[in-house]
Order: C-alpha cells, then sequence, then structure tokens
C-alpha cells in the first residue's frame, strides 16, 4: 500500500439540482385516490384525510397528501368540548396554518388582496419530498358536481413573476387557473375573491381559498362548502371528491445533490512497486528480475484516510489499471452528500 497526500486542487464541490416524480407510483400524475375509513373515522379524521394512491389496506399503500379545512370562525366542524362551542377542529387548523405561514397568530391569512373567513389546505406528505416541491411541475384538475361547471385546472404562476415572494414558510407563489406554472388569464384570479390560492413548495403545502372554489359563476367548482355552528360538515370530503372525480394531481419535487470530486493523479514515477508481501523474497529481493527496471502494478483500489491514518472512504475501480514507468493515470471519485 502506498501513501499520498491531496493537494487543494484535487478537490472539487459541486451542487447539482435534482427532479423526480413525488408520488410512490414513480410516475408524474397521480391518477387513483384512496382514502382509509380507520383514519377517517378516527381522531385524526376531525383535522384532516390521508390519501394514499392504492387502498389503504393494501402492503404498497402509502400516504401521497392529506386534505384539510380551516375556518378562522370554527364553522363547518364540531367542538372538542359542549362547554366551549368556540373551539372547534377547523379553528385549530386555521391558526395552525396560520402561524405556519404569517409567523403571526393575530394575522389573517390572505389571497391577493383578500381575505377569506375558510380555507383549504393540501399537505403533502413529508415523505414524499426531499427538499422542495418543484414550482411550475403543479397540476391539479378538481371537477364539479354540477355538469354545466366542469373541470377546474390549478397550477402556480411561477413562470408569470419576476420576482418571488416570501413569507414564514418560505417562497410563495399564487395558485391560478393555468397549467405547468403559467395562468390561462393575464391575472389569473377569481371575481371578487383573490387567487385560488398560494403554493408554498418549501414547505410541501397548496393551500386553496374555500370562496374561490366555491363560486358558481364558471371561474369557480360550485364546491359546495358548508359553514354551520359546531357541525360535521365533512368538509374535507368535498375537495377530496372534487380531486377523484377529475383524477389528476401532477406534481414533481425537487433538490440539490452535493458532490465532492477527488481527483487521484497517479504520475509516471509513482505506485510502480507493490507492498504486497508475495512481491518479494524472503531476503528482501524483489522475487522477479524483470521488476527491476521495468516493475508493474495493478491499481484496484483508491482508498481516502485522513491524518490519523483512519480510512474514510473506498473507491473501487470496475477493473485493474495497469502502471508502469511509461504510464500515468487521473482517477476521479465522486462522493454525493
Amino acid at each position: 500500500m502506498s501513501y499520498k497526500r491531496f493537494e487543494a486542487d484535487d478537490l472539487v464541490v459541486s451542487a447539482e439540482p435534482v427532479t423526480s416524480p413525488i408520488w410512490s407510483t414513480g410516475v408524474p400524475i397521480l391518477t387513483e385516490f384512496y382514502t382509509g375509513s380507520g383514519q377517517a373515522n378516527g381522531v385524526t379524521g376531525n383535522y384532516y384525510l390521508n390519501v394514499y394512491q392504492t387502498g389503504s389496506g393494501q402492503s404498497t399503500a402509502a400516504v401521497q397528501f392529506a386534505v384539510t379545512y380551516g375556518d378562522i370562525e370554527g364553522s363547518g366542524s364540531t367542538a372538542y368540548n359542549s362547554a366551549v362551542p368556540e373551539k372547534t377542529y377547523s379553528r385549530t387548523i386555521y391558526g395552525q396554518l396560520r402561524t405556519l405561514i404569517t409567523g403571526d397568530e393575530n394575522t389573517n391569512l390572505r389571497f391577493g388582496e383578500y381575505e377569506p373567513k375558510n380555507v383549504y389546505g393540501i399537505a403533502i406528505d413529508r415523505d414524499r419530498y426531499r427538499e422542495s416541491l418543484l414550482q411550475g411541475s403543479f397540476n391539479l384538475h378538481l371537477s364539479s358536481s354540477s355538469p354545466s361547471i366542469g373541470t377546474l385546472h390549478l397550477t402556480d404562476n411561477s413562470k408569470d413573476v419576476s420576482t418571488v415572494t416570501y413569507n414564514d414558510a418560505g417562497r410563495v407563489f399564487q395558485v391560478v387557473s393555468g397549467s405547468n406554472g403559467s395562468s390561462y388569464s393575464s391575472t389569473g384570479y377569481t371575481t371578487n375573491s383573490g387567487s385560488y390560492g398560494i403554493f408554498l413548495p418549501d414547505v410541501g403545502l397548496i393551500l386553496l381559498n374555500a370562496d374561490a372554489l366555491d363560486d358558481n359563476s364558471g371561474e369557480g367548482i360550485n364546491l359546495g362548502t358548508q359553514r354551520s355552528s359546531n357541525t360535521n360538515n365533512d368538509n374535507e370530503a368535498k375537495l377530496y371528491n372534487a380531486i377523484v372525480g377529475a383524477a389528476n394531481f401532477q406534481l414533481n419535487y425537487q433538490e440539490t445533490i452535493s458532490s465532492q470530486f477527488v481527483f487521484t493523479r497517479v504520475r509516471n514515477s509513482e505506485f510502480n512497486y507493490s507492498t504486497n508481501p508475495s512481491y518479494i523474497t524472503g531476503s528482501g529481493d524483489l522475487r522477479i528480475n524483470n521488476f527491476i527496471n521495468a516493475p508493474q502494478t495493478y491499481i484496484t483500489t483508491v482508498g481516502m484516510y485522513n491524518d490519523n491514518n483512519e480510512l474514510l472512504a473506498v473507491a473501487k475501480l470496475s477493473k485493474p489499471l495497469l502502471k508502469d514507468f511509461t504510464k500515468e493515470a487521473l482517477i476521479r471519485i465522486k462522493l454525493d452528500f
């Protein structure tokens, strides 16, 4: 074994963005959606509804995203305790979303210049995305129960904006009627209701404007959100059914892969003699006389050590590399992290 210290110019660090479908099916568009009765009818079902890519009882079932409903006045859901009727599940959800996005429990959620009293949320399961959602890849189709209205196509407006805005949840893009990051119209907003929502790629959240979805003038889908007092109106299921009816939810994730390249430079005068004991005789002479003036070795492995002589990483060559005084080699090692 022979050693050589790496120089500063032998080490190079690079960062490369990588994108991939977010769904566990391995394809960009999710077309099948299932819920689990156990979760829906359990305690957590009061807060959100988990959505799977296959039947929840199947061995391959995995949560893809969850749908939830929040209401600033607590309407549309029951209270935790009948003695305190204003403390409801929908009010808790609204408060959690408000704090996550605005960082302030006293600042209400807004879409453009519009401040709705109730919102829908689509939270992508954390296992589905690595670093963030990929802007411009978000395409969600929502179908209406009214045949005359049809299907609403939603996307983010990342390709329409020149300056990205931020809040406490990171980057913010408006949800508009369009596809692949571009609006169909010049504004992408619904009449008197602000935008359709906001797309928050850094926290895996799509927040939708309930009033815009409830619009029945042709710009919404007449979703039919109900805001009864101390009543479970099952609004999460309304959004879920609109997603199922259109059966088209497209989304990718992105992450930055950092790599360190280590260039191992083998000059003609280096690594020509082996330290293997079989290379020499018991008296210390070379076993093969030809190796005195014309030695040959085969490089098979590069080990990387620290100053304490501790092995940190090993790189294996695909096949042995012949080395003698007439040959030089440059071995590039890539370390991903």
